[in-house]
């Protein structure tokens, strides 16, 4: 006897292919849970407890949600599904970092023409991966079985986290003046912003094997994961750094987003050759013949996060987190923007 589809599998949603993603995930999402979570997976809302918050003085939670945008395509175009989960954790976390939170937990949200359940353990996994590795709870999230919305084979991936700073450690840049010292912690290539013209710039060449500039595949460069710096941050805090301002270089490059923390009259001076630049870079704007301001502008260029703190705290910075970091700038009186000479 032939079993008939179902009048919604028929068409084209597959609500067993759904429960089965939900199955794989489970271990994988549990290994993120502590104490604080009290609810597991498959609940309508995810439950955690924040007594814990009464030990700061004024508790602020701070929230951010984004995507990995169009890097999901280039995990389409390989097959390769076990870094944009981490991607999407790592890049929400950096958000909030950059005001002095820390995370608390993180939802997730991946949508398709088509579940493979498999796919998504993939994806999910990879964000399981990355909130244990930052003490976040991967609370909860949606997969999203939509026919016609999405391309066959590709999907979408967006999440949102919630972290907390304690009101008087806020991090907003007010702080900043002329004189202090810009230090750059560096990306491990375009992290999840410029996809759409690198994959313009780089179509039609090899993804699969070693490209010679690159030292690996332009696959494996275009799938670097997008880099956390709450490590390095803790240190500097730990050590009693003060951190006058953050920013985390995505869409916008490194002209747009320093702007979000300058004070009124304060500027930004960046010293180009200050910092190593990954190639793939430069492999993008040769093969896309793009100007070098727009390369600024569309890319962090190797820098991921910007640390502001004042001139004489920068040497004790560098001894902190040695080779990982390095002097790129510098804060100058003048006009709200950033320069690169």
């Amino acid at each position: 006897m032939t079993t008939k589809k179902s009048a919604y599998a028929q068409a084209g949603v597959d609500i067993a292919a759904g429960q089965r993603a939900t199955e794989l995930i489970k271990t994988a999402v549990h290994a993120t849970f502590g104490p604080e979570v009290l609810s597991g997976v498959g609940s309508f809302g995810g439950l955690f407890d924040i007594s814990k918050l009464k030990g700061l003085a004024e508790p602020v939670l701070v929230a951010s949600t984004d995507g990995v945008g169009t890097k999901t395509m280039v995990a389409a175009a390989l097959d390769s599904w076990d870094t944009i989960g981490q991607d999407i954790v790592n890049h929400c976390l950096n958000d909030i970092l950059v005001q002095g939170a820390e995370p608390l937990f993180f939802l997730d949200y991946v949508a398709s023409s088509k579940l493979d359940p498999e796919k998504i353990a993939a994806v999910v996994g990879g964000a399981a991966q990355a909130c244990r590795a930052a003490g976040c709870a991967l609370l909860g999230g949606e997969t999203a079985e939509m026919p016609g919305v999405y391309q066959p084979g590709e999907l979408d991936l967006v999440g949102t986290i919630i972290g907390v700073v304690d009101k008087a450690n806020i991090i907003d840049g007010s702080r900043i003046q002329p004189g202090d010292a810009i230090l750059g912690l560096l990306s491990t290539g375009l992290h999840t912003n410029g996809y759409t013209l690198a994959r313009t710039a780089l179509h039609g060449l090899d993804w699969q094997t070693a490209h010679p500039a690159l030292g690996q595949s332009i696959g494996e460069a275009l799938l670097a994961v997008h880099r956390p710096y709450l490590a390095e941050l803790r240190q500097l805090w730990e050590a009693g750094v003060e951190v006058r301002g953050l920013a985390h270089i995505t869409g916008g490059g490194l002209l747009d987003n320093p702007l979000r923390i300058f004070p009124t009259g304060i500027g930004a001076v960046l010293h180009w050759g200050s910092w190593p630049v990954p190639p793939l870079f430069s492999l993008i704007q040769q093969r896309a013949q793009v100007p070098e301001q727009e390369m600024f502008h569309v890319f962090n260029m190797g820098l991921g996060l910007l640390v502001v703190v004042p001139a004489e705290q920068a040497a004790l910075v560098q001894q902190i987190l040695g080779d990982a970091i390095f002097l790129v700038g510098e804060m100058v009186r003048g006009e709200r923007q950033v320069t690169i000479v």
